[in-house]
């Protein structure tokens, strides 16, 4: 039986910012064509707060399963009553992608910044997709460093960026974790 990868998917402006007052603070539509193609037909796991930030037509996300980590038990039913299944922990959420989405190849961590933290800190993922967007912007909400052991995969960093029909200059960067598959 192959084993499902877990990989963590975020889009980040210059210094590292990933979010402000609870959203994005760009608008880059091609980001968000780049995620829903990534994370089709693959489990997504999230914080409450990322739920909570996705507009309601869109919860739960369509054509995966929707895991939404919150210990809040009021909280967790309403999360459950929308469509999507609950954990209490990052390590309980990535078990139930798996049980859930046995075939799925990979299940994505997409949010927010103390999940990515968490899961960096305890070496729980083998695939980092980043959207770097060249961009100025307030955050309160950071990625974390990918520091030692992280190996860039398909197109490397250096070779330029593309440019979105807003006008703000962006790439795509994947990277996977040194002795993984």
């Amino acid at each position: 039986m192959k084993t499902q990868l877990v990989g963590m998917i975020w889009a980040e402006a210059a210094e590292g910012v990933i979010g402000h007052e609870g959203g994005m603070p760009w608008h880059l539509p091609e980001d968000l064509t780049y995620f829903k193609k990534m994370t089709a037909d693959c489990p997504v796991i999230m914080g409450r707060r990322t739920w909570e930030s996705l507009p309601e037509r869109f919860r739960p996300l369509p054509k995966r399963t929707n895991v939404v980590i919150t210990s809040d038990a009021g909280r967790a039913a309403s999360v459950r009553s929308e469509g999507a299944l609950t954990a209490s922990s990052l390590k309980e959420a990535i078990s139930l992608a798996g049980q859930k989405d046995p075939k799925a190849h990979i299940a994505w961590i997409m949010g927010g910044g103390r999940l990515y933290a968490e899961a960096m800190e305890k070496d729980l993922t083998d695939l980092i997709s980043i959207t770097r967007i060249d961009l100025q912007t307030p955050g309160d909400t950071y990625a974390p460093e990918l520091g030692a052991g992280w190996t860039g995969v398909g197109k490397v960093p250096d070779r330029g960026w593309n440019t979105a029909e807003n006008g703000t200059r962006y790439r795509f960067e994947t990277y996977r974790r040194e002795g993984r598959p």
